[in-house]
């Protein structure tokens, strides 16, 4: 995973996906207040004009085209929806009509967008078929494999081989600051079985989870080559002032986004 900034903007990115996309910081944004400076959470409270002139310059750092974008409202699930030209949204700021954790097409010109602030961001390119999909993986979602439901989505819906597929886990919480109580790990075990064990650590009375890692375990069991899956290092938690991590503020924040978008190739 590489940091990238264009004109103030900063993002990262991943040489292993060679289509527009990145995942955002805090840098290089027009916000102020909490949500200083660059929130693409539309939903947070930010004076909506701000909202749209980040995501004008996020989408141009990238790339991408921030006329083009498909979101969904996030509920913590394990759904992923094939979208197409017919989702973008018309009006960036407008509620969205459907809810999933998930979203994948195989639409050139579709920006597929997902949130986060500590939990997981990843996004999949299939450069074989032209495919693509951007999920959102908090810990109910990653104990629901969601990572590896878009991958059998991309599989079933656009005839994906899983081998080709190359992988983005983006900037999240880390084993480091994401400490739980026992539920959290029981879930993990109970769905995943050893799978996620190496990732789980006893800290005294509580557990300490490195979420990125269940998730890049999760795509190499879904048939992704390990050498095929890129895992950003960054904690929000810890690089706070550089990202925007829920636990640190206490829901007081703006939000990162994660954006893919296929080209005519």
């Amino acid at each position: 995973m590489i940091t990238k900034s264009v004109h103030g903007v900063e993002y990262l990115a991943s040489p292993l996906l060679e289509t527009p996309h990145g995942f955002s910081t805090r840098v290089g944004g027009v916000s102020a207040g909490i949500f200083k400076s660059l929130n693409l959470g539309h939903r947070r409270g930010d004076d909506p004009e701000r909202v749209r002139e980040n995501y004008r310059r996020f989408c141009a750092a990238t790339g991408t085209d921030d006329h083009s974008i498909v979101m969904t409202n996030q509920v913590h699930g394990n759904a992923v929806k094939v979208v197409t030209a017919a989702d973008v949204k018309t009006d960036l700021l407008a509620p969205t009509p459907f809810e999933a954790d998930g979203l994948a097409t195989n639409v050139p010109g579709v920006a597929l967008c997902i949130f986060s602030a500590d939990c997981v961001p990843v996004l999949l390119f299939d450069p074989v078929k032209r495919a693509a999909a951007a999920v959102h993986a908090g810990w109910r979602g990653t104990a629901a494999v969601i990572a590896a439901v878009a991958v059998e989505t991309l599989e079933r819906e656009f005839g994906s081989c899983p081998a080709d597929l190359r992988a983005a886990v983006g900037p999240a919480i880390g084993k480091c600051c994401f400490e739980t109580d026992s539920d959290v790990p029981a879930a993990m075990e109970a769905a995943l079985g050893g799978l996620a064990l190496p990732f789980m650590a006893r800290a005294g009375e509580k557990w300490q989870l490195d979420l990125k890692a269940i998730n890049a375990a999760i795509l190499a069991r879904a048939g992704l080559s390990p050498e095929r899956i890129d895992v950003s290092e960054a904690c929000t938690c810890c690089q706070h002032q550089r990202f925007w991590s829920h636990r640190f503020t206490k829901g007081e924040r703006g939000s990162q986004a994660a954006v893919i978008m296929l080209t005519d190739g």
